[in-house]
């Protein structure tokens, strides 16, 4: 009996993981012609944190990332990924020394731009402030 409980919880583990990892999503609307935005909030932990932008083949997008009391930028990091992928980055921010990147976009579509902690705030579940500028031409 013992060993069908285990298999149980089991399963009910694996299907609630995915729930419990989405991520809620929220869309920037810049117009081309050089529109700016400034977006803020918090990140906690192992979360992200997804903006969706549609952008044109050839538009550049210049992000400007700062986590305001961790220095620069803290621990928080931004990657860029092209339409269609959910893993696969196109801009690494934790490669980036000082969070700031202007990036010709390569195709048409829905860019997510996800914000993530690293290192020592990621692994001990702390919450960082972020202020993210973004401008598109």
């Amino acid at each position: 009996m013992s060993g069908l409980r285990n298999t149980a919880l089991l399963l009910m583990i694996t299907l609630a993981a995915p729930l419990a990892s989405a991520q809620a999503v929220s869309d920037v609307i810049l117009a081309p012609g050089g529109q700016a935005t400034v977006l803020g909030g918090t990140i906690t932990g192992r979360a992200h944190v997804d903006y969706r932008l549609e952008a044109r083949a050839g538009q550049e997008l210049h992000v400007d990332l700062k986590a305001p009391q961790g220095g620069e930028r803290g621990s928080a990091y931004l990657n860029i990924l092209p339409p269609g992928s959910t893993d696969v980055a196109i801009y690494i921010g934790s490669m980036d020394d000082d969070g700031q990147e202007t990036l010709r976009l390569p195709e048409d579509g829905a860019y997510t731009l996800r914000l993530y902690l690293r290192g020592n705030d990621r692994d001990a579940g702390e919450t960082v402030a972020y202020v993210l500028g973004l401008s598109l031409r």
